[in-house]
């Protein structure tokens, strides 16, 4: 059901379950995802896949549905032959499809629009490296117009994530102000410092006594990161934390495959809550069998026998 908290207000109330990677739920279901729009793609050619995948993450226990906009942008549609107002429309849609799959059950279901970083767009990878050469300012004339689209359909909160560069976070601020919607900000990170190198501690603190920023943390990076970074945010910003890992398997490009292996223990969600976090779950590769395990043991610490 539409929430009738904040997600400020739930967030000091306790840990909300994040859901899993789309994606692989959506391959799951038998979509094909290898179109530079990835799963965006599916928002003018299977809506009903979306929202479907949506639908299996809110029965395994999540209560935050993140969009399925990461990779979606005016530019990456009009490639496409879509013009603005239909990728607006777009943008739109994977808000009301996350809305549609909260409604269908009877507990409160915040939904998160996905803000992706420049690099997503670009679909080489380069979100996971930073400094694309660009200056903040056109970062935020970039990400500009799509937040404004994303902001006007209504959701909870904007999810600023897999954000590779301290220096697009700072634009990723700047382009959300005035939005009227609060905002999370969750890095990539590897070997404790973003993506691009830079100090963990002085990136996070770009978020620090911004008011539009109801939690900061890591996503899309080794689980194995994610404590040490979700006690970092935490002390660095005094907000809550957000954390959403991966599998812990990395994607070969060379063989077009998954290597390694899953490493993602939902049990490590009691160690980051007790770290600071408050909105959990997993990002590629964890599926919604995974996130009911990790809601059912947050339920379990809980005492309440609910996910």
């Amino acid at each position: 059901m539409r929430p009738e908290r904040t997600l400020a207000e739930a967030l000091g109330a306790g840990v909300l379950v994040l859901d899993g990677g789309l994606s692989n739920q959506l391959e799951a279901q038998g979509c094909d995802l290898s179109d530079a729009l990835w799963s965006a793609r599916l928002l003018a050619d299977g809506p009903e896949q979306i929202e479907a995948a949506h639908t299996a993450y809110v029965r395994a226990g999540a209560r935050v549905l993140i969009t399925s906009s990461y990779q979606a942008t005016f530019e990456g549609f009009a490639r496409r032959g879509a013009g603005r107002e239909e990728a607006a429309r777009l943008l739109a849609r994977s808000v009301e499809l996350a809305r549609s799959a909260g409604e269908a059950v009877g507990e409160e279901v915040w939904v998160a629009a996905s803000v992706g970083p420049y690099g997503a767009m670009l679909a080489d990878g380069s979100e996971y490296r930073g400094r694309y050469g660009l200056t903040v300012g056109a970062l935020e004339r970039f990400h500009r117009p799509r937040i404004e689209v994303l902001a006007a359909a209504g959701p909870d909160v904007l999810a600023l994530e897999t954000v590779p560069d301290a220096d697009e976070a700072a634009a990723l601020l700047r382009a959300v102000e005035g939005c009227g919607v609060p905002v999370w900000l969750s890095y990539t990170v590897e070997g404790g410092r973003t993506r691009a190198g830079q100090d963990l501690a002085e990136a996070f603190a770009v978020a620090a006594g911004n008011a539009r920023v109801v939690a900061v943390g890591v996503n899309c990076c080794d689980p194995a990161e994610a404590g040490d970074a979700v006690e970092l945010a935490a002390a660095v910003t005094g907000k809550p934390a957000v954390v959403y890992p991966n599998s812990g398997e990395w994607w070969d490009a060379r063989a077009r495959g998954w290597s390694g292996d899953m490493a993602f223990d939902p049990e490590r969600a009691l160690a980051w809550a007790g770290a600071g976090a408050r909105l959990v779950g997993g990002c590629c590769r964890v599926g919604p069998e995974t996130i009911g395990a990790l809601a059912g043991t947050l339920a379990a610490e809980r005492g309440d026998g609910t996910g």
